[in-house]
């Protein structure tokens, strides 16, 4: 028997037209991101209860033509600041004990005068008595009871929406004494308080003149001075990729266009503006390989020191040499991972077989600061160690676990981890930013650790002692007070 729709061709047309309106209806009901600070609706299609669904219809692309003159978007993000700002701040008063408390035994930084912070600063819940109280409950119970420190989740950008490069002040105001360039942004400033960053300008150490000790003569490195402080020291090709690193090129906010975010035209930013003399100056911005924009992750510069024995680079660690992320870094990263964008503000494009060669030789003989209570394999010289620092790297290489991905002498796998963090809290946005999960991440070297603050890949972590605290948690392996004190007497060793 013939079906009735084949019979009455009607039916069918009026089906079809029942279903085109029922998926009209569909595509026009807006669609709803997650509520700022709270749990997000449930994907159906992912089993996971609270999983954020990621919009759809926004472009990979940035917008090519700003039709807006400069003076308004100056008129109105300048009038916005004080409220960006201080929406950042409580968020960082909420997380953090940000009072400056310099260390009570004297750690400096290497070669500076300047004292490391102490202490946790990341707030415990309320509700629980002791980092160790926390430390001793399941992943699914912090989950559940929505426990898990503010502090150790993920940290958003000062205007995350907006994003870009941001540089601390100590940066901005010895740049524009040197050279006359202003790195400062109309639109925001720095978050983080300057006595939990690097010392500045830090130490620069060569792999090829390990004799000479702090080749920076404590001063920051620029165009003004590097032929100076290193001719005699370099050879021509490495003084010629020195003088590339210092060399401004225009970037995403700091350009000549009209959606630039420094008041005048600027000629750019050059790689050691974020690398302060080869190290990092903590400067920050969001990584460009991922879309859409709330998933992007803040990332804190990270140092350069030792980048001879690392094979890994990019916030996604697609990047096999350090000529390739050189490259692409004013190729695509500049410009917030969007090389169209980088066509109409001033792409930079290197030469491969000079202009990348001779910035990654030099870049390549940036050493580690001297570690003179290491030996030859990287372990103490016990007669040179303390009892805690002793005990400190027996913890390290045991119960704590840290040298399962931090082994000696660098201190590093070389490779990738996902420490999935978000076993601990249900997905959430925060100040503009998502929180879930993140995958892996790279295996940084824990060589000079204590020069690098604040730590993990987005600067979430202010201290060394909340960074014991934070992998005691994710890794399980419950430290007393006492042996969390030897761990960290050891890392101020490296």
């Amino acid at each position: 028997m013939k079906s009735r729709l084949l019979t009455r061709p009607w039916l069918v047309l009026a089906a079809l037209a029942i279903g085109l309106a029922a998926i009209n209806l569909t595509l026009a009901q807006p669609q709803q991101g997650p509520k700022e600070g709270a749990s997000p609706r449930q994907d159906p299609n992912n089993p996971r209860d609270g999983q954020i669904v990621e919009k759809r219809g926004e472009s990979s692309f940035a917008p090519v033509r700003v039709t807006e003159s400069f003076d308004s978007i100056y008129d109105k993000m300048v009038k916005e600041k004080d409220a960006v700002m201080a929406k950042q701040r409580k968020l960082l008063e909420e997380r953090y004990d940000i009072s400056n408390r310099p260390a009570r035994d004297g750690t400096k930084f290497s070669d500076r005068d300047k004292p490391i912070q102490e202490g946790i600063r990341v707030k415990l819940p309320e509700g629980v008595g002791s980092w160790e109280e926390l430390a001793a409950m399941s992943p699914d119970e912090i989950r559940v009871k929505d426990l898990f420190p503010k502090g150790f989740l993920p940290l958003p950008h000062v205007n995350h929406p907006e994003g870009g490069m941001v540089f601390p002040e100590m940066e901005i105001k010895e740049i524009k004494k040197q050279e006359g360039r202003d790195l400062s942004r109309f639109d925001l400033d720095f978050d983080i308080p300057e006595h939990f960053l690097p010392a500045f300008p830090p130490p620069i150490y060569l792999t090829t003149r390990p004799d000479l000790g702090d080749v920076s003569q404590g001063k920051l490195v620029t165009q003004q001075n590097f032929f100076e402080l290193f001719d005699g020291i370099l050879t021509p090709k490495q003084l010629d990729g020195l003088r590339l690193l210092l060399t401004p090129f225009p970037q995403q906010q700091f350009n000549a266009t009209n959606d630039r975010r420094s008041k005048n035209p600027s000629l750019g930013v050059a790689c050691f503006d974020c690398h302060a003399n080869g190290h990092t100056d903590a400067a920050f911005h969001l990584v460009g390989d991922i879309r859409p924009q709330e998933f992007r992750r803040r990332i804190d510069t990270p140092s350069l020191r030792g980048v001879n024995v690392q094979r890994l680079f990019g916030s996604q660690r697609a990047l096999r040499t350090v000529e390739d992320f050189t490259e692409f870094e004013q190729r695509a990263a500049y410009f917030d991972g969007d090389p169209v964008i980088g066509l109409k503000k001033g792409i930079n494009i290197l030469e491969r077989g000079h202009q990348v060669h001779n910035m990654a030789e030099f870049q390549e003989l940036l050493d580690f600061p001297p570690a003179p209570q290491l030996d030859i394999f990287g372990k103490l010289i016990p007669e040179q160690a303390s009892e805690a620092e002793l005990r400190g790297q027996a913890l390290f290489f045991g119960k704590a676990r840290c040298g399962e991905c931090h082994p000696a002498p660098h201190y590093t796998d070389g490779t990738m981890h996902d420490l999935k963090v978000a076993r601990f809290f249900e997905p959430r946005m925060i100040n503009g930013r998502v929180a879930d999960r993140e995958g892996p991440i790279k295996t940084f070297p824990l060589r000079g650790i204590k020069d690098s603050p604040p730590y993990l890949h987005d600067g979430r972590l202010l201290t060394l002692e909340d960074t014991i605290e934070f992998f005691n948690l994710i890794v399980g392996t419950r430290l007393t007070k006492e042996e969390k004190a030897d761990l960290l007497a050891f890392l101020k060793t490296l």
